[in-house]
């Protein structure tokens, strides 16, 4: 038995609290805001049930036990919820989509002779940074093999949108967005609400900078940089990763896809973050070639002519 096992439930999830401190994340903010609560409510021994917790995290929670469809030779794989390499306790707090078990899914599909599109169904408001890079990278490389379409249904956010912009095209819904390019860290200093209990905490560490990031005491200057350093070093690994995917400058994405704000679909498309407005079922019955019942005219963008604007888009930037 693991030492996490035989942890005391609160114990534990003040370990992962720590960890979410202390970790980068491809994240919308009010997200990472909320599970921050949720995990310090579950750390003080209080349990909300999976109804609460999607109500608090929004709509945007992973789906128990979904996992890849087929249909003829279309392979749909959700990518729903927020991201975690592996999702272990965040599935309590958060409705966590493990990027392990997509991971597997996807090279399930990519090796089965008898699939020749794969659409990733995205709904989600982003994640950590573990993991994601070499996903997309996974994702960039294969889709040279197969025909891989991104789906934001509805929100393809932060490092949703990182693995999202490795596809060969990507299609967002027409009350869907993209987006939020910027990784985030969070820092709590618990120190003042330790004091007002009449708590006096002493730190005892080995190791020049073993305990500068401690949410028990004030951040300090040194410690700052050290974590800014971390984040500017993921944003620009993440600029990088989607300037490639989408065929744009480093620059055109710095300053044009959205600043780390998510955009609709219409901007999306303007702005060649996006290749078309659509549905799931009308990109599917387009790989299957078949006509959707109630297509709608905006999901027939052409994805050429939408590559085209986009490649002289990044050739002014």
């Amino acid at each position: 038995m693991s030492e996490d096992e035989t942890m005391p439930v609160a114990g534990r999830y003040s370990s992962v609290l720590r960890y979410v401190r202390e970790t980068p994340w491809a994240i919308l903010p009010e997200t990472l805001a909320v599970i921050t609560d949720l995990l310090r409510y579950r750390a003080g021994g209080d349990r909300l049930s999976r109804a609460e917790i999607a109500e608090r995290i929004g709509p945007h929670a992973a789906t128990k036990g979904i996992g890849a469809a087929r249909a003829g030779s279309v392979a749909v794989i959700p990518l729903q919820g927020v991201i975690v390499h592996r999702a272990d306790m965040f599935s309590d707090v958060s409705g966590a989509a493990s990027l392990d078990k997509f991971q597997a899914r996807f090279r399930e599909a990519m090796a089965d002779p008898g699939v020749g599109s794969i659409i990733i169904n995205i709904d989600s408001p982003g994640g950590t940074v573990a993991g994601v890079m070499e996903m997309a990278a996974e994702v960039l490389a294969a889709r040279d093999t197969k025909r891989i379409i991104a789906v934001a249904d509805t929100l393809a956010a932060s490092a949703a949108y990182w693995i999202a912009s490795a596809a060969g095209e990507i299609v967002v819904a027409p009350s869907g967005e993209v987006g939020s390019i910027g990784v985030i860290a969070a820092h709590e200093d618990l120190s003042a609400a330790l004091e007002q209990q009449g708590i006096k905490v002493t730190l005892v560490s080995a190791g020049k900078y073993k305990a500068e990031a401690s949410p028990l005491a004030a951040l300090g200057e040194e410690a700052r940089a050290a974590i800014q350093a971390r984040v500017d070093e993921f944003y620009g690994a993440f600029i990088a990763a989607v300037a490639k995917g989408r065929g744009a400058t480093p620059a055109a994405v710095r300053g044009g896809f959205g600043e780390g704000r998510v955009v609709g679909a219409a901007e999306a498309i303007k702005t060649g973050m996006a290749d078309r407005i659509g549905t799931l079922d009308e990109t599917l019955a387009r790989l299957l070639g078949r006509k959707p019942a109630g297509a709608s005219a905006q999901g027939l963008v052409p994805s050429l002519e939408v590559r085209r604007r986009r490649l002289q888009l990044a050739s002014c930037a």
